[in-house]
């Protein structure tokens, strides 16, 4: 109730100005209440106990300053980044549209954060780090200007492994040019070598994010990779570069497209990448979740998990612990004991 009487004023604001001051906000809100481990959505994905599959997706907290506080909202996981090694300004602002009439997200951001050494001196505060049960993954990137890509990602495996439950490979965003050209198999294949090596034995598992733009040769060709290496989950999908009919002055705008209009095509992506890996990898489902009812819809579609942003706009941090509650309801109402029994049951 609180952040529909705000929402105007905040919409009012210049997006990413907006987004900064939800920083803010978050910093002086008192601790939330965070998910305990073992409730009845409890489920277990790539070895990490999750205390429920509702997690808030990567491009929020790119510094990895505010985990602990979007725990307290209600996710049962919080995926940081997209981190680079070094610091870099991203692309020129405006980058960041709302597109209120579609209840849709533009950004081009192009990966604007403040580099690895920064996050880490974050990171080594917090009171739970790795072996807790406060579930953070990591999403790493590479610079634009790198020389070299794939070293770019292995130096941010070794700096991120001691801090995360997951690392999220992100070779899907359309804002660094050229990034998605390492889903193509054999640089992907020589990608994930590189960073499994610099991650360790010992390390967390590697989670892979994926563009829904994709044909389905490439859809087949990322899950045989996924497969061969071993891979803790799919996360399906980053932004689209398609454009749906939209009615926003903002729909011309270049950028990776989220919300609503994405739901559809990220809904059918992760039941292409189900029948292309045979359920053999998990997979993480994200695009247009606004409610229990597409959480729940994409669990049944194969989703182990599932993860949220452009939502939060629209509808209020007030969301997450509605979508909890309707996800319990609906596992109850379909007569399932458990998350993971649910999984690819449609």
């Amino acid at each position: 109730m609180i952040y529909s009487l705000l929402r105007p004023t905040l919409f009012a604001l210049e997006a990413e100005r907006a987004h900064a001051l939800s920083h803010l906000a978050l910093r002086l809100m008192p601790k939330g209440r965070e998910i305990q481990p073992g409730g009845p959505l409890a489920t277990r994905v790539a070895g990490i106990d999750f205390p429920s599959p509702l997690g808030m997706a990567a491009g929020y907290d790119k510094d990895a300053e505010l985990p602990d506080a979007l725990l307290g909202l209600g996710f049962g996981f919080v995926e940081l980044g997209s981190i680079t090694p070094l610091p870099q300004s991203g692309n020129p602002k405006p980058r960041l549209f709302r597109l209120a009439e579609d209840r849709a997200i533009i950004n081009r951001m192009g990966f604007n954060n403040g580099g690895g050494d920064a996050a880490v001196a974050r990171l080594r505060k917090r009171k739970s780090g790795r072996a807790g049960p406060r579930v953070v993954g990591i999403n790493i990137g590479a610079n634009k200007d790198a020389a070299n890509r794939i070293d770019d990602y292995a130096a941010m495996a070794r700096l991120m492994a001691p801090f995360a439950h997951y690392l999220a490979v992100n070779v899907s965003s359309p804002n660094t040019p050229g990034l998605r050209a390492l889903q193509d198999e054999a640089a992907l294949t020589e990608l994930l070598d590189a960073v499994m090596q610099a991650r360790g034995a010992s390390g967390p598992p590697i989670f892979l994010k994926v563009a829904p733009d994709l044909e389905p040769a490439d859809i087949d060709a990322i899950a045989r990779v996924a497969i061969d290496k071993g891979l803790g989950a799919l996360i399906v999908s980053n932004t689209t570069i398609s454009r749906p009919p939209l009615r926003s002055p903002h729909r011309d705008e270049a950028g990776g497209l989220s919300g609503e209009p994405l739901r559809e095509l990220a809904l059918q992506r992760l039941r292409d990448f189900r029948k292309a890996t045979g359920g053999q990898v998990p997979l993480v489902g994200v695009g247009g979740i606004a409610s229990a009812e597409h959480a729940w819809q994409r669990i049944r579609a194969g989703a182990s998990l599932v993860q949220l942003y452009s939502a939060l706009i629209y509808e209020g941090p007030g969301l997450t612990r509605r979508i909890n509650q309707g996800l319990e309801a609906l596992m109850q109402r379909d007569g399932f004991a458990s998350i993971a029994e649910a999984v690819g049951s449609e």
